[in-house]
């Protein structure tokens, strides 16, 4: 009976000892309360009140009163409440322009405030919408620009560009420059070219080979050379819900945007894992950095120190064997090679 009582009581303290490791950690010194302001992201907002701010799924619990109650807006106050005696975080009291149309007499409407983003999305727009990443096959056969009219070489938005190739019917086209070449750091592996975007054009005339085009919006001017693919007919997703990737993850930043030497907070990164190893956007991946070799003053050898964790990350697009991805959180300077694990 005492062996009994004693496995019970063992069984149960696994169980109890399980839930608690599976439930997300309150942060230290988090408010019961949080009116949410402009400029706030739910990142902002997550790390108010968790230690594991991409576990924010779990423990958001949807208020059915509230129209549309998995978007939050500036002016909702979101509480700490606990059901069942496990917390929970909610909007307690909506703003007054959350999801409510308020007429007055004389049929003047209030603006609705946009719901908050997940992660800064000024930080990552044009990833979002603009440069993709190709082969060397697609970008090297598709049509090119040829010169600008009158002859000129360097051409932007409003004037008119002559290009040769085959466009295939198409209406609109992108206009895109090579870019960085991306490769395995350990296999070697080419992993892809990114395709940089330059502008959106509208097809005109064709003449045998020869097509017009329009410059309809361009980032830089146009360069003779500079090729041309069908616009992307995808759904931008600019709205992401936090995760931990499924599966155990391990691989390195390969690239950063603007070619800075310190990584920090808000930088695009480029990871050397993507839709192959199960990679989806909104997973969020810890940073390490290496610790370093160190010699050994007796045996001579050379011993590779612990890596240290020193960031998180977001992937915000993937593709087959890539990501980008954006610096969340840096505790100290991060730089291409560092490390990135499932959390």
């Amino acid at each position: 009976m005492i062996r009994k009582l004693f496995f019970i009581c063992s069984v149960l303290s696994l169980a109890v000892s399980q839930i608690l490791m599976a439930s997300p950690e309150l942060a230290e010194g988090h408010p019961d309360k949080y009116t949410v302001v402009k400029g706030d992201t739910l990142w902002d907002i997550s790390q108010t009140f968790l230690k594991s701010p991409w576990l924010w799924p779990e423990i958001w619990h949807a208020n059915p009163q509230v129209i549309n109650p998995h978007l939050i807006y500036p002016g909702d106050i979101i509480g700490l409440i606990y059901v069942n005696g496990e917390p929970r975080i909610t909007v307690v009291k909506p703003g007054p322009n959350n999801g409510v149309v308020k007429l007055s007499p004389k049929i003047k409407a209030s603006p609705i405030s946009t719901a908050i983003p997940t992660i800064p999305l000024d930080a990552i727009a044009s990833f979002l919408s603009q440069n993709r990443v190709v082969s060397p096959e697609e970008l090297e056969t598709a049509p090119y620009i040829l010169i600008g009219r009158e002859q000129h070489l360097i051409t932007g938005a409003g004037d008119e560009v002559f290009a040769r190739g085959d466009v295939k019917g198409a209406e609109r086209m992108g206009v895109y420059r090579s870019s960085e070449t991306y490769v395995d750091p350990v296999t070697e592996e080419f992993l892809g070219l990114e395709a940089k975007s330059i502008a959106t054009v509208g097809v005109g005339d064709i003449n045998n080979e020869v097509v017009t085009l329009s410059v309809l919006r361009s980032n830089e001017e146009l360069r003779q050379g500079d090729r041309l693919l069908p616009t992307e007919d995808r759904v931008i997703n600019a709205t992401f819900t936090p995760s931990k990737p499924n599966g155990d993850i391990k691989g390195q930043m390969i690239s950063v945007n603007s070619g800075v030497n310190n990584i920090g907070q808000y930088n695009v990164v480029v990871i050397n894992r993507g839709e192959r190893e199960g990679i989806i956007e909104g997973n969020i991946l810890a940073i390490y950095k290496s610790g370093g070799l160190v010699r050994d003053p007796y045996t001579k050898e050379s011993i590779e120190l612990p890596s240290e964790r020193a960031g998180l990350l977001m992937v915000f697009r993937v593709f087959e064997k890539l990501s980008y991805g954006l610096i969340l959180r840096a505790t100290r300077p991060l730089a291409v090679m560092d490390e990135v694990r499932t959390p």
